[in-house]
């Protein structure tokens, strides 16, 4: 059976799951003894890229990482074959065996599809959305809002009293940091850019651009859906609504002639 992680509040009123793990945090009592002195630190990219990991590392740990043999992890290694890196990021993708439908990429180019949404979309539209998620990547929109996190977040004053040393950290506080990956938030600006790059994207790996307008349009269809609500609220709340991303999508592959799966 499939567990829950993450964005789960939802689900687990829907259909009565156990309690995920992020909700168990006590992010007070993780960080009630970090200094309050320390108002304002810089981090090094090298920092960065340590909180990055640890959170990630955190996250396969925690959550049920499907192995090479099984059938989803097949089919994503045959659909990523040869994408090792984004514009020099080297890339890493795996398989999340959970009931929520979602996908996200780090900052280190690591890319966690969740078994759900493989459940309901077929080939192309699932490369649209790891394009699209991508495109968040090479546009340092994920590491833009992790830094943000790391300087503005709750966790800040526990933070700057490590001296930027991510080994220092709790496991509820990396917990956290990984949730901030998943849920990291997007301007308007930001997630059309990520269209365009994640377009971009596709085609410079020997993709059909399409799939990121069929995975548009799955995503619109579900729309109604409560339960699946968690990826369509991160891709298009308070956005440019589904059918404007569709046509504008729509009007590039048109128009560099592509022709439509």
């Amino acid at each position: 059976m499939k567990r829950v992680i993450l964005r789960i509040v939802m689900a687990v009123a829907l259909i009565g799951t156990a309690t995920p793990a992020f909700a168990q945090f006590n992010l007070k009592k993780a960080i009630g003894g970090a200094t309050k002195a320390v108002q304002a630190f810089t981090l090094t990219d090298a920092q960065m890229a340590a909180y990055v990991k640890e959170s990630v590392d955190w996250m396969d740990k925690n959550n049920p990482v499907l192995p090479e043999d099984d059938p989803y992890t097949q089919r994503l290694r045959k659909l990523t074959e040869g994408i090792t890196d984004a514009d020099g990021i080297p890339l890493n993708f795996k398989v999340y065996n959970v009931i929520d439908v979602n996908a996200f990429a780090c900052p280190d180019g690591s890319v966690r599809v969740f078994s759900s949404l493989m459940d309901i979309m077929d080939d192309d539209e699932l490369m649209g959305v790891i394009g699209h998620e991508i495109g968040h990547v090479l546009k340092h929109h994920s590491k833009n809002a992790f830094k943000n996190e790391l300087l503005t977040g709750a966790l800040k004053d526990a933070i700057a009293s490590t001296g930027g040393k991510a080994a220092a950290l709790t496991e509820s506080q990396l917990g956290s940091l990984g949730q901030s990956l998943l849920n990291a938030k997007y301007s308007q600006k930001q997630e059309k850019e990520a269209d365009d790059c994640g377009y971009d994207f596709l085609v410079s790996k020997g993709h059909n651009p399409w799939g990121i307008v069929k995975s548009f349009e799955k995503l619109q269809s579900l729309e109604g859906d409560a339960a699946q609500q968690s990826y369509i609220q991160k891709m298009f709340s308070s956005h440019p609504d589904t059918k404007k991303r569709i046509e504008a999508m729509t009007k590039r592959c048109q128009a560099d002639g592509y022709t439509r799966p």
